[in-house]
């Protein structure tokens, strides 16, 4: 009898850049995500020979290049498809445009090696150069930094991932799950990428970083009236606030105020006070059992249709989903309290679109 001829399944070669700073967790995270899915390709192909290696790659102390320093199936010659640069606490802070392992990504994606990176590793492929005039994102806590540094880049953090083919970022310390389903997707397929989520209790990817990032109003911009009326703000988040208030507490002629305000925060007022009256919203949902109705209400929205719109638009999801994904335990459990009709605020200098 004929033998069955064994299908020939190529290999994937996934490299980590490491770098000083680089995260302990998503090097080991990582690297477990894309054993267990090579190993679930491997399955699917007749318990054929290990689908994925992995490599893990770091520059010479001496500076002269960069070395493999692991490598889950040694003994061939490398041949790269995917270098991912995993999280790194010290990279926003440092400022170096030339050493070996930038030196070697370049070489690496002109050779037609995917580039992604992970929350502060995003700096470090910004510094390739490979980001400029593309949208990228970083952990929404580096917004700022990552802007000044790079504004030739379109930072983008509202995302969990953003991916260009050729180069990939992720947001968020543990971002790296996310990247790593949607790489595995591409060079495995679906259906190992659903599967290794499973395996690991892991969300496919879909989630956005936006569900759990904090407003963080520009505060260190030097413009003390402005300042002023933003602190003043924190104080009147239930209740209608219109530009010659804000003028007022800023001492400034309105259109002066207009002017100074969104030179010194990035947002018109109304998109301040909006991301202001979201954020407690947020706090009401998580922590209260107040209707959407009752919230709506509360912070000044006659219309609760345009309350969900607004609140959806700010954070991608509708005001019950974040509650089901964010309210705690023992609130859950216990049943919110009937909607009834509350006071009806005037509109307010937010526009509901």
């Amino acid at each position: 009898m004929a033998k069955t001829a064994r299908v020939s399944v190529p290999r994937i070669e996934i490299g980590l850049a490491c770098d000083a700073g680089t995260s302990n967790a998503g090097v080991y995270g990582l690297t477990d995500l894309f054993t267990y899915a090579g190993e679930f390709a491997a399955k699917r192909h007749g318990g054929a020979a290990a689908v994925v290696r992995i490599t893990h790659w770091r520059a010479d102390h001496d500076g002269t290049g960069v070395r493999c320093e692991y490598d889950s199936c040694p003994g061939s010659p490398h041949a790269l498809s995917l270098l991912v640069i995993p999280g790194n606490a010290q990279a926003p802070e440092r400022k170096e445009e030339m050493s070996p392992l930038l030196h070697w990504l370049r070489e690496k994606h002109a050779e037609g090696v995917v580039l992604a990176a992970v929350c502060g590793g995003v700096f470090i492929l910004a510094r390739t150069g490979l980001l400029a005039g593309r949208q990228a994102t970083t952990h929404w806590s580096f917004n700022e930094a990552f802007a000044e540094q790079f504004p030739d880049v379109l930072t983008e953090t509202d995302h969990m991932v953003i991916d260009y083919g050729d180069v990939v970022t992720a947001g968020g310390v543990l971002a790296w799950a996310d990247l790593g389903l949607r790489l595995t997707e591409r060079f495995l397929g679906t259906a190992v990428m659903l599967e290794t989520a499973r395996f690991m209790l892991v969300d496919p990817p879909g989630r956005e970083q936006r569900f759990y990032s904090e407003f963080d109003p520009r505060t260190k911009h030097g413009d003390r009236a402005i300042l002023r009326a933003q602190l003043w703000l924190l104080t009147q988040r239930e209740r209608p606030v219109s530009i010659a208030d804000l003028a007022q507490h800023a001492d400034l002629e309105q259109r002066t105020f207009l002017r100074r305000f969104v030179v010194a925060t990035g947002m018109k007022p109304s998109e301040y006070q909006q991301r202001l009256r979201i954020t407690r919203a947020r706090e009401m949902l998580e922590f209260s059992q107040a209707s959407i109705e009752e919230i709506s209400w509360s912070l000044g929205y006659g219309d609760v249709a345009g309350f969900r719109r607004v609140f959806r638009k700010v954070m991608g999801l509708t005001p019950s989903d974040y509650r089901r994904r964010f309210c705690q335990p023992a609130l859950q459990r216990a049943p919110c309290a009937p909607a009834h009709p509350g006071p009806r605020l005037q509109p307010s200098l937010v526009e509901e679109e």
